[in-house]
């Protein structure tokens, strides 16, 4: 019969490409970690690597394998994780992490609903873009991150969605591409862009460049602020746009595909990596209540 540890190493060799390396990270001995595997291979009755050239490569049943191994393994840390939860007292932090544009009313009920309900409990809030709350979650840095989804699964971390935002492409009233009755991509290509880009230097799937002249910024009301300067058009949350449209330093372009703008799935990143407490618990029931 085979052991979860087996199925450790055998993940961590499949993670790290070489025994020794594996050895490194699992601070073994190499010789230990091959034995392991082929006592994994002997209580499965399969090859889980090939050997030739003393270079290690999965076969087809290893390949089959591994990612029903990380799922156990993911089984193992959550229950782990709960037990942890049940026998500890209420967290003292709490890093939660938001894309800038994603602190709403509707969220910032849930934190002062969170602030009655864990008075002791100190709350971090980190707003940044959207791919630097990924970074944060995956770092440890917060518990909780609140994001634009891709639709990715992430093997590191949970997610639920919370809902949807709505985009428009809007510039200047006094700019040339507001005169305009339909704006096609080749009339946004001919004009400066304001792209929006995180610190890690990655644009979002839905507003990357396409003009040949762009600046960046990392946020969107920096572009909101920006494109009523007359500086280029861009993409920026309705919400974030609403008042100087209203005000006339704005206009929303009428974008021959996407007229009504462009809506985007939001969602929320939860840590695997961290014991989950009563705090947080009570974060994802408000935040999925909220969706």
């Amino acid at each position: 019969m085979y052991s979860l540890e087996q199925l450790k190493i055998f993940v961590t060799v499949c993670e790290c490409g070489t025994v020794s390396a594996a050895a490194r990270k699992l601070k073994r001995a190499q010789s230990g970690v091959s034995q392991s595997i082929a006592n994994l291979e002997v209580a499965i009755n399969q090859d889980l690597f090939s050997r030739e050239k003393n270079a290690l490569s999965l076969t087809a049943t290893g390949l089959a394998l591994l990612p029903i191994a990380r799922s156990i393994l993911g089984q193992q840390q959550l229950f782990d994780q709960k037990v942890e939860s049940l026998e500890q007292s209420i967290e003292n932090t709490l890093a939660i992490a938001v894309d800038e544009c994603l602190v709403t009313d509707e969220l910032l009920a849930v934190l002062s609903h969170l602030a009655q309900a864990f008075p002791v409990t100190n709350i971090e809030l980190i707003t940044v873009s959207t791919f630097d709350v990924e970074e944060l979650v995956r770092s440890n840095k917060a518990q909780v991150g609140i994001i634009f989804a891709d639709g990715e699964l992430r093997e590191d971390m949970d997610f639920f969605t919370l809902g949807q935002m709505r985009f428009v492409t809007v510039a200047a009233s006094e700019h040339h591409l507001a005169s305009l009755v339909e704006v096609r991509d080749s009339d946004l290509k001919a004009h400066r862009q304001i792209v929006h880009r995180s610190a890690s230097e990655k644009e979002l799937w839905f507003s990357y460049g396409i003009s040949s002249n762009y600046w960046h910024a990392n946020s969107h009301q920096m572009m909101v602020t920006l494109a009523s300067q007359g500086i280029g058009w861009a993409l920026v949350p309705e919400v974030m746009a609403s008042p100087m449209i209203e005000q006339g330093k704005l206009a929303k372009l009428p974008v021959a595909h996407e007229k009504e703008g462009w809506l985007t799935t939001t969602g929320c990143l939860v840590s695997r990596s961290q014991a989950s407490g009563p705090v947080r618990e009570k974060l994802i029931e408000l935040l999925q209540n909220m969706s």
